[in-house]
């Protein structure tokens, strides 16, 4: 059973929930807005395996001052009942298909990199290719040591920093028949490495048209193993330890 480290758990049919926690030891349920912080809010309460973060996605329109006061003054007032704050960060996909400011969603970054400062909590970071970079900045000016980068890509260059700062990552099933992740499993230390699904975002390759499950981490444990030179045990006790230690579960 293994520790899904990031899964937008509101997002899936209310009756599919109970099902998709009897495949994880634990799950990481990440939010989007205020809604789904709410949503994430009553998982957490009613599933004690349903560990609650807080965030914004990028991904999306940015909110305006009322919202984001609103979002803000929430997630302080259920501090007690998250592991962290995110999903948070910044909208590479959505640059490109769309002419974009990209400083105001930096300084968004910025105030979420405050909080979870402010609240003692981990950061939960949607920042790939030369986003991770900006977000490698605004981690470093702010002495920020626990950051999760989830679903990561990136440069050589991005991948030597958060190595070198102590950033973790996590792998999706998608590394079971994208080269690009897997290159990245062969770089990047095991000792910082999480599995995760992003579910219920779908896959492709052995997972076409099948719901996103945590089951699916099976299948990125093997291409780690197989990849890293370990069994497939030896890799699922090491990046279950990785979560636990990361996410203080």
């Amino acid at each position: 059973m293994l520790i899904d480290a990031h899964i937008h758990l509101d997002q899936y049919q209310e009756e599919e929930v109970p099902l998709l926690l009897d495949e994880a030891q634990t799950v990481i349920a990440v939010s989007m807005d205020l809604q789904s912080c709410e949503k994430t809010l009553k998982l957490s309460r009613a599933y004690a395996k349903v560990k609650a973060a807080y965030g914004f996605h990028p991904e999306q329109s940015l909110p305006n001052d009322r919202e984001k006061e609103a979002l803000f003054d929430w997630i302080r007032q259920h501090a007690s009942e998250m592991i962290a704050v995110g999903e948070v960060g910044l909208p590479y996909y959505r640059k490109q298909t769309h002419i974009l400011d990209e400083r105001p969603f930096i300084a968004l970054l910025e105030q979420f990199i405050l909080l979870a400062q402010e609240l003692h909590k981990p950061i939960v970071l949607h920042a790939v290719y030369e986003d991770a970079l900006i977000a490698c900045d605004l981690l470093e000016k702010h002495g920020i040591k626990k950051a999760h980068f989830h679903w990561f890509k990136g440069s050589e260059e991005a991948i030597v920093r958060m190595i070198h700062n102590g950033y973790y990552i996590s792998i999706t099933p998608d590394c079971v028949y994208e080269a690009e992740i897997q290159d990245l499993i062969t770089k990047y230390p095991l000792e910082l490495m999480m599995v995760e699904t992003d579910g219920p975002w779908p896959f492709e390759g052995p997972f076409d048209k099948a719901r996103t499950s945590p089951s699916m981490m099976a299948k990125s444990i093997e291409v780690i193993a197989t990849l890293k030179g370990i069994t497939t045990q030896e890799a699922a006790n090491t990046v279950t330890r990785n979560t636990k230690l990361f996410y203080d579960l």
